[in-house]
């Protein structure tokens, strides 16, 4: 009877920490399909060996699927604790733990400056305060792909329209989604 009260209350908790810790810091937990990860990952043209950093990492996809899949080398910033557990679990089972590493904090004030690549699936909440950081951080060249939202005043390098996936490259292009589209013509 005490390890089943034990256990009902290690998992309420666990549950807890994973829903309830992300929410504190503006950044809910919500998971997107592996197909949409690869096409924002083949738009961002992520190359063996590079640096991929995923912000709000969650569960870790991002970053496993990019080293399974493209030979990258991922970073997570992650705030929640469950989720970092999970991430570095699931990138032993697959096979990729010393491609994927994971760091609890918030992304907001991480330091992206070995990104070669960027990835956010983010409210546009974020997007303001986001912008001022990649634009300081990240070098000339550095790819930053984004799911659902986009940067007001960046042209984005490369738009697809079903998946609503927007590829930056660094440093932005002044505009926004309709002078992208209007290139396009």
């Amino acid at each position: 009877m005490y390890f089943l009260i034990a256990f009902t209350v290690t998992i309420v908790l666990l549950l807890g920490l994973w829903i309830f810790v992300p929410i504190l810091y503006g950044v809910p937990w919500r998971p997107t399909a592996k197909r949409r990860i690869r096409k924002a990952l083949q738009l961002a043209d992520l190359k063996q060996d590079e640096i991929i950093y995923d912000l709000g990492a969650g569960d870790g996809r991002v970053l496993i699927l990019a080293a399974r899949e493209f030979g990258a080398r991922g970073v997570g910033i992650e705030i929640g604790p469950v989720q970092i557990v999970l991430t570095r679990l699931m990138a032993l089972l697959n096979g990729v733990s010393s491609q994927v590493r994971v760091r609890r904090g918030d992304f907001r004030q991480a330091d992206l400056r070995e990104a070669d690549v960027v990835f956010a699936y983010l409210t546009s909440d974020h997007a303001p305060r986001l912008q001022k950081q990649l634009e300081t951080q990240l070098r000339d060249g550095a790819r930053v792909v984004t799911i659902s939202f986009d940067f007001p005043g960046w042209q984005p390098e490369a738009f697809n329209r079903n998946d609503l996936i927007f590829l930056y490259r660094m440093p932005p292009v002044e505009g926004d989604l309709t002078s992208f589209l209007d290139t396009q013509e």
